[in-house]
């Protein structure tokens, strides 16, 4: 069974979040570890980062993911922005490296007209940079599915697979799967038959063994539809059935399963409710 959980504030300062998570009843949580809307952000300190490995031994949670800002671009044609990206990830992966978080999940990044070809090998580029100025680091980037809308990357197994195929050490990266992006491009899991067809499809092409957290999420648009926008687990296209799979799948046992559903913690604490009934 995967461990449950919720993205939780780090308002007024990233150590308040293994509380904020504690609160909810999360297993496991996802962060930011600086304001994802900025470029600059205050440099985390030792204080800081010890603080945060103090609550979280306190509150019980037992896995830590973040997400990247949604500013970086990593497969940008715009130099300047690309290099600015490229740091701006290299610093978040300190950032999780002092926190001892295992999973920074990113966008792979938008071409804007650059083409899919061309974006791809952008952004598996990048990622071999900030690999190679992160050595011996422990936090795998972590490509997460996306819906495809506009000129996003990374919404088909295919592509992230072509993404990692460009990168030399595959063992210091994971994928994250979101399962309302995953429906928005086209991957139905919705019945226990296409979800074993979804993710049979994933191993022959990326390998289950890369998959090392989930973001669980309804939405109200239709498959292959290419929009991102999320919904309350059941409020949905999706319904119930794919959540009750998911977290009583052997498989992904040890995986993070984050919610990242609209509403606020008290739609999170329903939505919660909902996961813990399906347990088995």
């Amino acid at each position: 069974m995967g461990l449950i959980g919720a993205h939780v504030s780090i308002a007024g300062g990233v150590w308040k979040a293994p509380a904020n998570g504690k609160a909810l009843g999360c297993e496991a949580v996802q962060i930011f570890t600086k304001n994802q809307r900025r470029w600059d952000a205050k440099p985390l300190t030792d204080d800081d980062a010890a603080l945060f490995l103090r609550n979280l031994r306190d509150s019980g949670i037992k896995s830590v993911i973040a997400h990247s800002s949604y500013l970086i671009n990593l497969a940008s044609p715009d130099k300047e922005l690309l290099e600015r990206s490229i740091l701006s990830f290299i610093d978040e992966m300190h950032r999780c490296e002092m926190l001892e978080i295992r999973n920074l999940v990113f966008h792979p990044g938008s071409h804007v007209g650059s083409g899919v070809k061309k974006g791809l090998a952008a952004a598996a580029g990048s990622i071999s940079e900030c690999l190679d100025q992160t050595s011996g680091f422990k936090v795998k980037p972590t490509i997460e599915i996306t819906a495809g809308q506009g000129s996003n990357l990374g919404c088909s197994f295919e592509q992230i697979a072509e993404i990692m195929g460009a990168i030399e050490d595959r063992s210091r990266i994971a994928v994250c799967y979101d399962t309302a992006h995953g429906f928005a491009a086209g991957y139905d899991i919705r019945t226990e038959e296409s979800y074993g067809l979804t993710f049979g499809m994933f191993e022959d092409a990326i390998g289950l063994k890369y998959l090392e957290c989930f973001h669980l999420n309804d939405t109200n648009e239709t498959i292959g539809s290419n929009v991102d926008r999320h919904e309350n687990l059941g409020g949905g296209q999706l319904g119930t059935t794919p959540f009750n799979l998911l977290v009583n799948d052997a498989r992904f046992e040890k995986c993070p399963m984050i919610l990242e559903t609209p509403g606020g913690e008290g739609m999170y604490l329903k939505n919660l409710a909902i996961l813990r009934s399906f347990r088995k």
